[in-house]
C-alpha cells in the first residue's frame, strides 16, 4: 500500500537550479543595473553641464563675432564715406571693394539730402548673382533715408530679393546723414557652424538674418510667435540659457545674447536628445552586456545546479524506493564533495536497512514509517495462521549427527530455504508475517492490511496455505526419503478467524507489531492437531463458515480445547472448489502428500 499523503514529496517549482538562477540573476541585475544606472546618471549630469556650458560659450562667441563683423563693416564704410565726402576717388572706391569683397553695394545720404549709390560689380559676377534687384534695393534705401526720425542701426534680410544670403545694415554716419551696406553673410554663417550647436541671428523685428536653412531665409521667416523669442524680448537679461520645448515636443538647450547692433539677437541651440545620444547608446550597450552576462551566468549556474540536483534527485528516488519497501538501493556516488559523501553515507544506510529488514517485518516497518500504524491497540476481525514442521526436533538431531560441528549451519540453510518459500507465499496474498518461532510461522490477514472484507482475508489465508502445500510438494519431489542431509518436509497449518487486538507491543527500545487474543490461541492449538488427525491444513468452524463455498473441505471429529466449553468443529482443507485437478477427498490428499491416516483420534487434547 502506497502512502497517498505525499504532497510534500512532489518537487517544488523552485528547485535548487531555479533558486540559484534566481539568486544569480538578481545579483547580476542589481550589480550591473546599479552600475549602469549610476554611470548613466552621473555621466548624464556631467554631460548636461558640459553641453550647457558649451552651448552658452558657442552663443557668446558667435555673438561676439557678429558684433565685430558689423562693427568692422560700419568702421570701414565710415572711412570710405569720409573719403568720398572730401573727394570722389574711383581708385579709393575700387580699393575699398577689393579689401571688402563681401560688400555688394553702398548707399549714403549727405546732410544736404543727396543720396548716392555705389555697387561692387565683381561681387555679383563672382557669385553669379543677378544684379537686377539692386534697383529695388536702391529705391528702398532712398525711402529709408527720407523717412523722418530715422537714426538707429537696422539689419534687414535681403535673401528674399536676391535669392542669396545677403544682409543690409543701415546706420547714421554723420549729422543728418545715413548709410547702408549690402553685404554677404557667408562669413558669419560659416562661423555660426552647422554641427551639433545651431546658431541663428534675428533682427529687431524677429526676422531671420542668418540661419543654416537657406529656405527659411529665402521665405523671410520670422520667429516672433515663438514663446522663447517672446520671453527673451521681455527679459531684462542680456544673455541667458534655458531648456526649451518646441511645439513638436522636441527639447532644446537654447541660449541667447542680445547684440548692441540693431537690437538683434543671436540664438544658439542644441537638441537635448542629441546631447545624450552617446550616453543612451552606452546605456544600451551596457544593457546588452548585462543581458549577455546574465545569460552566460544562467547557463553556467544551470549546469552547475545539475551537478547538485542530479545527485539529489537520485537520493530522492532512492528514498522513495526505501519508502516503498526496497531497502537496498544502488547509488553511484561521485566526487569527494558534500554530495558525494552524502551519497556514500546513504548507500551505507541502505545496506544497513536491507540487513535490518531481514530481522523485522518489512511490511509493518513500511506502514509504521508512513504513519499508517498508530500507537496503541485496535480491534481487528482477522484470520490467524500458524504452521509448523513435523518432527523438526528429530530432523535437527539427525543434522547434528550427520555433520557434527557444521550441523547447525546446515540446518539453518535447510530451514531458510523452506522459510523463503513460505514467506513468498504469504507476501503474494498480502498477508503479514508476524514472527518465526523456530521452524514455526505465524501470520495474519486483515490486520496491518486487508483485502477489503473478512471473507476475502480468510480466503487469502487458505490460498496461502495451499500455495505452501504446493511449494513443499515440489521441493520434496527433488528429495529422497531417508536422506538425512536434505530430508523431505511435512508441515501442519492451523487457521482461525475471529476478533483480535492488533498493535505495537514491546518497550521503547524494541517493539513488534503482533496480534493477541483468544482467536490467536485457538489457531495455534488447531495447528497442533494436524499430526494426530493425519492432515496438513485445518481450519476452525469460524473460518469454514466464511469460505465453505470456495473450498472443498472435510469435517474432522470435533475436539475439546482448553478454555472452550463446547467441542470445536474443525475442517480439513482439500482443494479449491473450482479446481478441476488435484485431490477431491482427504484420502486422495493423504496419498498425494504421503500422510499416514491416524489409527485413532483422541477427543481431548
Amino acid at each position: 500500500m502506497r502512502n497517498t499523503n505525499n504532497e510534500s514529496d512532489k518537487p517544488s517549482f523552485f528547485t535548487i537550479g531555479a533558486k540559484l538562477v534566481l539568486i544569480i540573476s538578481v545579483l547580476v541585475l542589481v550589480s550591473l543595473g546599479s552600475i549602469t544606472f549610476l554611470v548613466s546618471y552621473l555621466v548624464s549630469q556631467d554631460l548636461r553641464i558640459s553641453a550647457e556650458a558649451n552651448n552658452f560659450e558657442v552663443n557668446r562667441r558667435s555673438a561676439l563675432e557678429a558684433e565685430q563683423a558689423f562693427a568692422h563693416i560700419q568702421a570701414s564704410t565710415l572711412v570710405l564715406l569720409q573719403l568720398l565726402q572730401e573727394t570722389e576717388s574711383p581708385r579709393g572706391l575700387r580699393a575699398f571693394f577689393t579689401q571688402n569683397r563681401h560688400i555688394a553695394a553702398l548707399a549714403f545720404s549727405s546732410p544736404g539730402g543727396e543720396t548716392r549709390f555705389f555697387s561692387n560689380d565683381s561681387f555679383f559676377t563672382a557669385r553669379q548673382i543677378d544684379p537686377a534687384p539692386l534697383d529695388d534695393w536702391r529705391e528702398r534705401q532712398r525711402r529709408l533715408f527720407a523717412r523722418p526720425g530715422v537714426g538707429g542701426v537696422e539689419l534687414v534680410n535681403e535673401a528674399p530679393v536676391f535669392s542669396f544670403s545677403l544682409l543690409t545694415i543701415s546706420f547714421p554716419w554723420t549729422e543728418g546723414g545715413y548709410g547702408a551696406v549690402l553685404f554677404s553673410a557667408e562669413g558669419l554663417s560659416d562661423s555660426f557652424g552647422f554641427g551639433t550647436n545651431q546658431s541663428y541671428l534675428i533682427n529687431s523685428e524677429d526676422q531671420l538674418l542668418i540661419h543654416s536653412d537657406f529656405e527659411l531665409l529665402r521665405r523671410g521667416a520670422a520667429l516672433g510667435q515663438e514663446d522663447f523669442i517672446q520671453n527673451m524680448r521681455r527679459s531684462p537679461q542680456r544673455n541667458l540659457q534655458t531648456l526649451y520645448t518646441d511645439p513638436e515636443g522636441i527639447r532644446f538647450f537654447r541660449a541667447y545674447t542680445k547684440l548692441n547692433t540693431g537690437d538683434a539677437a543671436l540664438i544658439t541651440s542644441i537638441e537635448y536628445d542629441k546631447v545624450f545620444e552617446g550616453i543612451v547608446e552606452t546605456t544600451r550597450r551596457n544593457i546588452l552586456l548585462t543581458a549577455v552576462v546574465l545569460s552566460i551566468s544562467v547557463l553556467l549556474i544551470w549546469f552547475f545546479a545539475k551537478t547538485i540536483s542530479a545527485p539529489l534527485k537520485m537520493l530522492a528516488a532512492a528514498a522513495r524506493q526505501i519508502e516503498e519497501g526496497v531497502f537496498e538501493v544502488s547509488l553511484r556516488a561521485r566526487g569527494g564533495d558534500e554530495i558525494g559523501v552524502l551519497s556514500r553515507s546513504f548507500q551505507k544506510m541502505s545496506r544497513a536497512l536491507g540487513i535490518f529488514g531481514k530481522f523485522t517485518n518489512r511490511e509493518i516497518a513500511l506502514l509504521a514509517m508512513r504513519g499508517q500504524i498508530r500507537p496503541g491497540g485496535l480491534q481487528k476481525h482477522a484470520t490467524i495462521f500458524f504452521s509448523d514442521i513435523r518432527n523438526f526436533t528429530k530432523i535437527s538431531e539427525e543434522f547434528v549427527n550427520e555433520f557434527g560441528d557444521k550441523g547447525s549451519d546446515n540446518i539453518v540453510f535447510w530451514l531458510n530455504e523452506y522459510l523463503t518459500e513460505m514467506v513468498a507465499c504469504v507476501e503474494k496474498t498480502k498477508g503479514t508475517i508476524d514472527k518465526f518461532i523456530g521452524d514455526a510461522v505465524m501470520a495474519h490477514w486483515g490486520t496491518a492490511s486487508t483485502s477489503g472484507n473478512v471473507r476475502q482475508d480468510a480466503c487469502n489465508c487458505i490460498v496461502t496455505a495451499m500455495m505452501m502445500r504446493a511449494a513443499i510438494y515440489k521441493m520434496n519431489k527433488e528429495r529422497r526419503a531417508g536422506d538425512r542431509t536434505n530430508p523431505p518436509i511435512h508441515i501442519g497449518c492451523g487457521i482461525n478467524t475471529g476478533f483480535v487486538t492488533a498493535g505495537q507491543i514491546g518497550s521503547e527500545q524494541r517493539m513488534e507489531y503482533t496480534v493477541i487474543g483468544d482467536a490467536v490461541n485457538l489457531a495455534s492449538r488447531v495447528e497442533s492437531l494436524n499430526k494426530t488427525m493425519g492432515t496438513d491444513i485445518l481450519i476452525t468452524e469460524n473460518t469454514w463458515r466464511l469460505v465453505k463455498n470456495y473450498f472443498i473441505t472435510e469435517e474432522m471429529p470435533p475436539v475439546s480445547v482448553k478454555g472452550k466449553e463446547k467441542p470445536v468443529r474443525i475442517f480439513a482443507v482439500i482443494n479449491l472448489m473450482n479446481n478441476k485437478t488435484g485431490p477431491r477427498s482427504l484420502g486422495e490428499l493423504r496419498r498425494l502428500l504421503g500422510i499416514s491416516a491416524p489409527d485413532q483420534i483422541s477427543d481431548k487434547r
